[in-house]
């Protein structure tokens, strides 16, 4: 899509008008005021502009929806989506917080276990999350062929490494624990935190107008993105 469909967005887009920004009547930063210490003139002008600017783009769009002969979608399939999935939004997921646990021991252990390895084939131990260190080793100490320079030092993306992959074990070592680790982080050892303990469920947002092709895209946190093809990735789905 060519751009967000928030009110500020739209209104630029097919009025050219530009909005009166939440921080011009709040402040921001450490100056920031609450609504309810706008001054009421201002209050005022900023609500009934969004009342006046939404009657506005109705009048434009609603129109042009019987143009594109988009009526049935609109009215048919969009708009009772919206109930259901505000409905799946309350109701949230139910996550084994159990298996999550265990998840992260197992994740955990596997790591230190890569970790090992990757110090003997090394032939020293140095900090696998710097970039810095490991091109050093890569590159210095093992003489691997240089691929791209970065402005601190040397390349050590994904790409990289998978490049280099062919002549020395220890790039494929160091993506193996690169996949662990952002899995354990992303997926096992966060999730426990966006969990609502009223419901005990984790409650993500369905988006409906964020993806070109009409898909559902889903965030904070995005549930749809865990990986499948991986035995791992398969693990924390069961969660």
């Amino acid at each position: 899509s060519k751009y967000r469909h928030n009110l500020d967005d739209v209104a630029l887009d097919q009025l050219d008008h530009r909005m009166i920004s939440f921080k011009d009547v709040a402040g921001s930063g450490k100056s920031m005021i609450t609504f309810d210490q706008v001054p009421i003139d201002k209050a005022v002008e900023y609500a009934c502009e969004d009342s006046d600017i939404t009657l506005m783009l109705a009048a434009k769009l609603l129109p042009q929806l019987k143009t594109a002969e988009a009526e049935k979608l609109f009215y048919e399939m969009e708009m009772p989506l919206v109930t259901v999935l505000a409905q799946m939004e309350m109701a949230g997921v139910k996550v084994d917080m159990e298996h999550l646990r265990a998840l992260s021991d197992e994740f955990g252990l596997k790591m230190a276990g890569i970790e090992k390895t990757i110090y003997e084939t090394a032939g020293c131990e140095f900090n696998i999350n710097s970039p810095k260190q490991l091109g050093e080793v890569l590159f210095e100490k093992l003489g691997l062929p240089v691929q791209k320079k970065t402005k601190t030092g040397y390349a050590t993306d994904v790409e990289t490494l998978n490049e280099l992959g062919h002549l020395h074990p220890l790039p494929e070592q160091v993506l193996a624990y690169r996949s662990i680790a952002k899995l354990k982080s992303t997926y096992i050892d966060n999730m426990p935190d966006l969990v609502n303990p009223a419901t005990g469920r984790i409650h993500t947002s369905y988006n409906q107008t964020v993806t070109a092709t009409g898909r559902l895209s889903s965030s904070e946190p995005n549930l749809q993105n865990i990986p499948i093809r991986t035995d791992e990735g398969c693990r924390i789905r069961e969660a």
